[in-house]
């Protein structure tokens, strides 16, 4: 049962990749302003702030990987469950700072590979 972990953790790395590549590259496309909501003056004004998120997204996608394929298990274990946690907090300033469904799409999986990872090892 180890996998679903790491599958679900794969999952969250992956979305958090993708929230990278819209906010760092794609943050004045028509795409990137539909998935968040803006406008093209909003995403002008702020495609430097959004590319500084992005950058950040890519960090918990890194350290998500990294806990993935560590060589010793029981530490990337731990890494997982870090970056997994980071994720967490992050989801839920977000659902209360920007946007109520940021948890629903970023910290709800998390929290379902967290559950995976802790009880399914």
């Amino acid at each position: 049962m180890v996998w679903v972990g790491m599958i679900l953790t794969a999952l969250v790395a992956i979305e958090h990749f993708y929230i990278l590549m819209l906010e760092m590259f794609m943050w004045n496309t028509p795409r990137a302003r539909k998935v968040f909501g803006t406008n093209e003056a909003f995403a002008e004004s702020t495609k430097s702030l959004a590319a500084n998120q992005g950058l950040y997204n890519g960090f918990l996608a890194a350290g998500l990987l990294w806990g993935l394929i560590h060589p010793d298990a029981s530490f990337g274990h731990q890494i997982q469950l870090f970056f997994l946690s980071c994720v967490i907090v992050a989801a839920v300033y977000g659902s209360f700072s920007a946007k109520r469904s940021i948890f629903f799409t970023q910290g709800l999986p998390a929290v379902l590979a967290m559950s995976a990872v802790l009880f399914l090892q």
